[in-house]
């Protein structure tokens, strides 16, 4: 007769409430620091979208105030306001500026709205191309010591390079008014040696952003420079001093 030896009971293995305890507490800990982290990751992204979008609308800017552009009607859809606080005036795109939520009052205390309105690109451009100094015939000049008047032009934009859901022929005042925008400060200045007086001209533009709604600016800024040669062409147009680079143009 074969006399099978008794099986011993094994214990069987599991994880203690202390060990499930432990394990929930070291999760616990790295759910609170993933979540710590999570917002100084999207405020990186957003920066990093907002300067890209910088870099791409100064391109455009810079390229059309130095060559000139009179065509660029699209500059309507993104530039809704343009003042300068030399003379106290603004002018403004009035159905983007009511979209953007654009306050005069707040922006810019104490200056007066113009009744010419931003209707074309041409007198975009050519309030962008406003020189630093200007003589008593409103002609650029280089001698800052007789100068008759100084002009400091700043433009309200929306982001040209955003996105695409905010883009024409959106009309949605809140899309619109949501949308990334920007200051422009703009200076055209005269180079002040001769021969080069009046022919080579620096072009400075300085971006301000965010653009807040309640009027006030954002502490980002960047500022890009430009060397243009050739005239810088006064041309008064319906009661609007505006100024045309002429990058191909020497002889008065």
């Amino acid at each position: 007769m074969n006399i099978h030896p008794a099986k011993k009971n094994r214990a069987l293995a599991a994880f203690t409430l202390i060990e499930i305890a432990i394990c929930l507490a070291i999760i616990g800990f790295a759910l609170v620091v993933i979540i710590g982290v999570l917002p100084t990751g999207m405020d990186t992204q957003r920066d990093l979208r907002e300067q890209t979008i910088i870099n791409q609308d100064a391109t455009v800017l810079l390229e059309a105030i130095r060559s000139g552009a009179r065509g660029a009607d699209d500059l309507t859809n993104y530039v809704y306001a343009i003042a300068n606080l030399g003379n106290n005036s603004i002018y403004l795109n009035p159905s983007l500026a009511s979209q953007m939520n654009f306050s005069a009052a707040i922006s810019f205390p104490g200056v007066t709205q113009s009744p010419l309105q931003l209707t074309n690109g041409a007198n975009i451009i050519g309030l962008l191309s406003t020189p630093e100094f200007v003589d008593t015939n409103g002609n650029p000049t280089s001698q800052f010591y007789n100068y008759s008047a100084s002009n400091h032009i700043i433009a309200c934009v929306r982001s040209i390079s955003g996105s695409a859901a905010e883009k024409p022929p959106q009309d949605n005042g809140l899309m619109v008014g949501d949308a990334f925008g920007y200051r422009v400060y703009c200076v055209n200045a005269v180079n002040p040696s001769p021969p080069l007086a009046n022919y080579l001209h620096e072009l400075r533009l300085t971006f301000l952003w965010p653009q807040l709604p309640n009027g006030n600016v954002g502490n980002y800024h960047q500022t890009f420079r430009v060397s243009v040669a050739g005239q810088l062409s006064y041309q008064p147009t319906n009661g609007l001093n505006l100024y045309f680079y002429q990058p191909q143009s020497f002889i008065q």
